[in-house]
């Protein structure tokens, strides 16, 4: 009896790297499901990065990447989506560099599927005087739909420096065990993560909290030398949306990103 061929699906390959200098482009490499779209911008040019494979699974590999030396904006087109992984590991890198002004990272949100595995690694590299806003927000299926999330893997970790130095580390593993543990999600189907690295950034948590009111939200802030950072959680992404819209509507001069639909 001959042994039955093994089936080798194709894996997602994506690489976008983009380099402003003075708020123009200097260079543009896509490659792959990855695509990066310009919207440009006299005062604060926007980034749109983009996975036209629809969503990530076992063994897939995506990668983001932007300099820049002035006051920018970064997110991506719409949810990323982790799939049920059929073996491995999908990962994904953004590694975001600005010498000068501020980068706002606002990606929209991350669903996680039931048994997805995702290893996510997001680098900000800061010069001595600039300044970011990050934002990383997780869905655990999609509650219109009836879908419930009863295994998954997620490793994810958010990393800031200056000048080389870590300012902020966030590391997060996720797996079936803490999906209704009381000292972990308790039951909830979304949250979310932000971080103000600014000089003054702890000078807003008032006005953060104050604005930490969206029915059906749980959420805190803190801030202290230069960081403040926000934890919010809910049982629905749809209210944590509007919650997160809210709270960047706070800390940045500005509206929204463009592709943001509230």
């Amino acid at each position: 009896m001959h042994a039955q061929p093994q089936i080798l699906h194709q894996r997602t390959r994506g690489t976008a790297d983009v380099a402003l200098q003075g708020g123009r482009i200097k260079r543009l490499f896509t490659q792959g499901s990855a695509k990066a779209i310009t919207l440009p911008d006299p005062r604060r040019p926007e980034i749109v990065f983009l996975n036209t494979s629809g969503g990530l699974t076992g063994g897939d590999r995506l990668g983001y990447a932007l300099q820049c030396d002035s006051d920018t904006t970064a997110t991506t087109q719409t949810a990323e989506r982790a799939y049920r992984a059929g073996g491995g590991i999908a990962r994904m890198d953004v590694a975001l560099d600005i010498t000068r002004g501020r980068l706002d990272w606002l990606p929209q949100e991350t669903i996680l599927f039931d048994r997805s595995a995702l290893r996510r690694r997001t680098r900000i590299a800061l010069g001595p005087e600039a300044e970011c806003l990050t934002l990383e927000a997780i869905v655990l299926g999609r509650a219109a739909m009836g879908e419930t999330v009863q295994d998954l893997l997620l490793h994810d970790t958010r990393e800031i420096s200056r000048a080389g130095r870590p300012v902020l580390v966030e590391p997060l593993k996720l797996t079936a065990a803490a999906l209704h543990g009381s000292a972990t999600l308790a039951g909830a189907r979304a949250f979310a993560s932000m971080a103000l690295v600014a000089r003054g950034a702890e000078d807003a948590l008032a006005p953060v909290r104050a604005a930490l009111d969206e029915p059906g939200v749980r959420g805190a802030a803190s801030g202290f030398d230069g960081k403040l950072t926000i934890r919010l959680m809910a049982a629905d992404g749809w209210p944590l949306r509007r919650q997160i819209a809210r709270l960047v509507q706070v800390l940045r001069p500005g509206p929204l990103p463009r592709v943001w639909q509230i």
